[in-house]
């Protein structure tokens, strides 16, 4: 997007908020993600990249959206075929800007309401997650295994005192090699007046 169309949209979504407010109208605030891994902290990043991989693989357009024709073909690739209405009421049940489209965004939200356990297992929406779980028997003992052990790391990412611990741990380690480093510079230099 050009900046000459960039702030002509601001402009138009400016007015549009002051001619809502002059006329006693509400005004749902919109909101912009910057980072879908700093919203979506529950993810770890190979799981948003998998996520993104998906959403790109069906994104037909590249415009970004699923739309109600790309969703019904992703659904039908997936093996879980839906109804008109039932494609509009899973678009419905994560459209929060009310386009009509599942944005990247609101594609992380199906899975995030799937780990919640705020979706109904026989929806679509349900379906879809579902679909995305791992198999065992298809990608074997190994695969499951690192399932698992990404699940736990996830786990362990969310505690925001793990990170801080582990940052000054290696802050500690940087500063004893540093001092190491320097004592034997300093060893080194008066070996020379000896």
């Amino acid at each position: 997007m050009s900046a000459d169309a960039e702030l002509s949209s601001i402009l138009n979504r400016r007015q549009q908020i002051n001619e809502a407010l002059d006329n006693g109208q509400a005004v749902r605030p919109t909101f912009k993600v910057v980072n879908v891994y700093t919203e979506f902290h529950e993810f770890s990043r190979k799981e948003i990249k998998d996520y993104q991989a998906t959403f790109s693989k069906y994104d037909v357009g590249n415009d970004g959206y699923l739309d109600l024709a790309e969703l019904k073909f992703m659904m039908e690739k997936l093996g879980a075929p839906q109804t008109h209405l039932g494609l509009k009421g899973m678009i419905a049940e994560v459209d929060e800007d009310q386009d009509g489209k599942i944005s990247f965004r609101e594609f992380l939200l199906i899975y995030r309401k799937a780990r919640a356990g705020e979706l109904i297992s026989d929806s679509g929406l349900g379906q879809l997650a579902r679909l995305t779980e791992i198999d065992v028997d298809e990608v074997g003992v190994g695969g499951a295994k690192d399932f698992f052990e990404a699940k736990i790391e996830q786990q362990l990412r969310t505690n925001k005192f793990h990170d801080e611990i582990r940052q000054e741990q290696e802050e500690r380690r940087r500063m004893e090699e540093e001092r190491q480093l320097r004592r034997q510079q300093f060893q080194q230099r008066a070996a020379v007046f000896q």
